[in-house]
């Protein structure tokens, strides 16, 4: 038992150490990537499953009839389970923080269901520990059927533990890419529509990025006397009276940037378009182009999965956003990046559902 605790402990150790490597070696080479979400929120769900393993370890040592090789099985078997209730405190509290900048954006911007986005969340991720939770409890009291009562408690408990690493995982990519600054050497900056008032003027949220552009673009020009071209991207919308593209470009030159380094991209409706449309702008100009693009905190992770997608390898920069505003925006944003890729995300959920099934009828049949 002694020895089986401590292999079992050396083996998540490493694991460990292993995602660890690979996150800051994919943050280094290439942030704006699934891996980078996977990396990190799996990490610290395997850092859960070494400490576990080294108490179990430690306990085998110091009263060994009181431990055998089957506790090693029984808390793999019920760690997704476990590792909720360990959380559980840390997302109760997060799942308050969350309801209460939704009130606050909902005092200031109006109640619509987009408002809504994180008070949904914090709801959602309660419930879930409270379903678990329940089916728990009537699985420890009953002995009726303990294989498919524990077989329906971790595989319930799966799901809510493939959620919650995703979601560490989102947090911190989303986190990281938005404290990062490009380099000062791009030959194109590229600036993300998000709508404009009913004059045809930029919306506060699109001022911030063109703010930041434009700063970049004037310390880049200062400093290294390289004057970039500004991609404004943008189409008009339904209920817009110009593209946001063109608004943008006036709102450019207002702020003394050259007309003759301002190019119109004003067809694109979504972040995918923004980047494709710009990249093929980018392409026709400088094949081998250094890029940067221009969005708001909570968009530059994403934002930058299009990028890599269109063919731009491109770094991006974030305006920053009222506090109350940032929470609900992260949150469709992860909404957003649990919708694409869904064939990668099913792969990594089927691959966990299939081991704890598989563990479960080990230690129960």
């Amino acid at each position: 038992m002694i020895w089986a605790g401590a292999i079992s402990a050396a083996c998540f150790g490493v694991l460990v150490l292993l995602l660890t490597m690979a996150f800051f070696r994919q943050i280094r080479t290439d942030l704006y990537s699934y891996n980078t979400i996977i990396y990190a929120g799996f990490a610290v769900f395997t850092l859960s499953l070494f400490v576990t393993h080294v108490y179990i370890a430690v306990m085998g040592f110091l009263h060994p009839s009181d431990f055998h090789f089957m506790q090693i099985l029984y808390t793999l078997v019920h760690s997704s389970k476990n590792y909720m209730f360990i959380t559980s405190p840390v997302l109760i509290v997060f799942s308050a923080a969350l309801f209460v900048s939704n009130i606050a954006l909902i005092c200031h911007e109006g109640l619509r269901f987009a408002n809504l986005l994180g008070i949904i969340l914090a709801v959602m991720l309660v419930a879930g520990e409270a379903v678990v939770a329940a089916l728990d409890f009537r699985s420890a009291f009953s002995s009726d059927n303990i294989l498919a009562r524990n077989l329906l408690v971790n595989t319930s408990a799966v799901f809510y533990l493939y959620f919650e690493c995703m979601m560490v995982g989102a947090i911190t990519a989303d986190i990281i890419a938005a404290k990062r600054t490009p380099d000062k050497n791009k030959d194109f900056l590229i600036v993300l529509g998000c709508g404009l008032r009913k004059d045809g003027t930029p919306t506060p949220l699109l001022k911030g990025r063109l703010d930041l552009a434009a700063d970049f673009y004037n310390s880049q020009t200062g400093e290294y006397g390289k004057p970039a071209k500004i991609i404004v991207s943008g189409g008009q919308g339904k209920d817009e009276p110009v593209s946001e593209a063109s608004s943008m470009r006036d709102y450019l030159i207002g702020r003394g940037i050259p007309d003759d380094c301002i190019l119109i991209e004003g067809n694109s409706a979504d972040t995918a378009e923004n980047m494709r449309f710009s990249a093929d702008i980018v392409k026709g100009e400088k094949p081998e182009a250094e890029t940067a693009f221009f969005t708001t905190n909570y968009h530059v992770f994403r934002a930058g999965l299009m990028a890599d997608m269109a063919g731009l390898k491109s770094e991006g920069m974030g305006a920053p956003t009222r506090w109350y505003f940032w929470p609900n925006a992260a949150v469709r944003e992860f909404i957003g990046l649990l919708t694409e890729q869904k064939g990668k995300q099913a792969g990594v959920l089927i691959m966990l559902l299939a081991l704890y099934a598989y563990l479960t009828f080990r230690l129960y049949y």
